[in-house]
């Protein structure tokens, strides 16, 4: 049986919705709560305790030999029509690029290393915060970044972030940014890349001019042909969408560029953790810390939903970008940090990242294995590294496959959309193709995400 607390606060509820919903119109008279005790069968004193509470809230009005009303000014709330959701349904079979397992994240262990960390943390944890982010964090990864990225750099010099779009926003955008458009000139881009990051520093104000892409990455001739760029933004270690690393001798050329213009480089070390064929690429920044600033983020090792990023910066650079952030808000949970840097220190990164590298690599080998038996006219490129690959298709069929695609539910992108619209017919032919994100789907879903892909590719010509 339900306490009297229980039944006083059901009655309470049962009021106060029968006058929002306009059953019980202002101005109406309540039966004496005696009365309403008798016919409900509860104790006089609960429902004298609920007419009283409902009085002081403002919801009825009580009245020496008036008895007990609907207050006056309790008017009942008009409907509202449901609102349609912004999101698009889930499709049936999911194969966009950028995205890990989600269904793969270490929860149990995550759970644990924030459960020491917290244990472990100092109470000024859990007071304002520094804006350069937890020293705990930056210690550990400085020592990871340097084992595992060949990262050249020291606490000091890392500025943690909330991603690599919020790193993008404090270097270009805002009355305080790092490189604003009207001194900084424009940036240079590979001639494939994500849109989102082209959209958001169009916003800023910056210009941006792609660099051709051929099999060994961006080629950086036109950073010394056009005297007007200082900085470029690169995807060294797998470029993205195309893939495949830069080339060693275009490393060095682009860190020669940046000495000599006294410019910057900007790494978006993407995907720089998953290699299959040997070995990651070290990170470009190894080869010039002052030249070149390393973006690095948890999204594609753990998830996007943490919001981690860091940002190692050129020593002069470091006050700059603190000024930018600001003293306050612009910052990453300092929960999620310690947790993070109990988990990489605890090894269960390094775990996670050697696991997650297995999976991967066997989801990419199922992909080329299903367009061999099915499909063995289309090319598949950027497999050595990543979470994509690209089929390349005839020309003029990208739309029509994509069209096809999403008759059946399949949900990926073609290459067009990764083009840069200034990119020059001349200086890099537009080729078709799909970037297929073979990370994405959880296990039980990929069988049939791969069937769905098949079945949707053209035939050979």
């Amino acid at each position: 049986m339900p306490a009297t607390g229980s039944r006083r606060s059901a009655l309470m509820d049962a009021l106060r919705e029968a006058i929002r919903s306009g059953r019980l119109a202002p101005g109406t008279r309540l039966p004496p709560y005696r009365a309403l005790a008798a016919d409900l069968g509860i104790a006089r004193n609960t429902a004298a305790d609920a007419y009283a509470e409902l009085v002081a809230e403002g919801w009825l009005t009580a009245r020496q030999g008036s008895g007990t009303t609907v207050a006056e000014r309790a008017e009942p709330v008009p409907p509202t029509r449901a609102r349609r959701s912004s999101r698009p349904p889930r499709p049936a079979h999911d194969l966009r690029q950028g995205q890990p397992d989600a269904a793969a994240f270490p929860r149990t262990a995550w759970l644990a290393a924030g459960r020491r960390a917290l244990t472990a943390a100092p109470n000024e944890a859990f007071g304002p915060g520094d804006p350069q982010g937890r020293r705990e964090l930056r210690e550990v990864l400085a020592d990871y970044l340097a084992r595992a990225r060949g990262v050249r750099t020291d606490p000091d010099r890392i500025v943690v972030c909330s991603g690599f779009a919020h790193a993008l926003r404090l270097l270009f955008d805002g009355p305080r940014a790092v490189l604003p458009a009207r001194t900084a000139g424009p940036l240079a881009v590979e001639g494939y890349g994500l849109a989102f990051h082209r959209g958001l520093l169009a916003a800023a104000g910056a210009t941006t001019r792609p660099l051709p892409l051929d099999e060994p990455g961006a080629r950086g001739g036109g950073l010394a042909e056009d005297p007007e760029i200082r900085t470029a933004l690169l995807t060294p270690a797998h470029q993205f969408p195309t893939g495949g690393p830069l080339h060693p001798g275009r490393r060095a050329a682009v860190v020669d560029w940046a000495r000599g213009r006294g410019g910057l480089v900007l790494e978006d070390d993407y995907d720089g953790e998953f290699r299959y064929d040997r070995q990651p690429v070290g990170a470009l920044q190894g080869l010039d810390p002052e030249r070149v600033v390393y973006l690095g983020t948890a999204s594609k090792s753990l998830s996007p939903a943490l919001r981690l990023g860091w940002m190692v910066l050129p020593d002069h650079l470091v006050d700059r970008v603190l000024a930018a952030k600001g003293e306050r808000e612009a910052w990453a949970s300092a929960l999620d940090q310690l947790t993070l840097a109990e988990f990489i220190d605890s090894g269960g990164y390094d775990r996670h990242v050697r696991r997650m590298r297995r999976r991967y690599r066997d989801r990419r080998d199922r992909l080329v294995g299903a367009l061999a038996e099915h499909a063995p006219h289309i090319e598949v490129t950027g497999i050595a590294a990543g979470l994509h690959a690209v089929l390349r298709l005839a020309p003029g069929t990208e739309r029509s496959v994509l069209k096809a695609a999403a008759y059946r539910g399949l949900v990926l992108d073609g290459l067009a959309d990764y083009r840069h619209p200034l990119l020059a017919a001349e200086a890099m032919p537009a080729t078709d193709g799909l970037v297929v994100g073979y990370a994405t789907p959880p296990d039980h879903a990929y069988p049939a995400a791969l069937e769905a892909l098949c079945a949707i590719l053209p035939p050979p010509l």
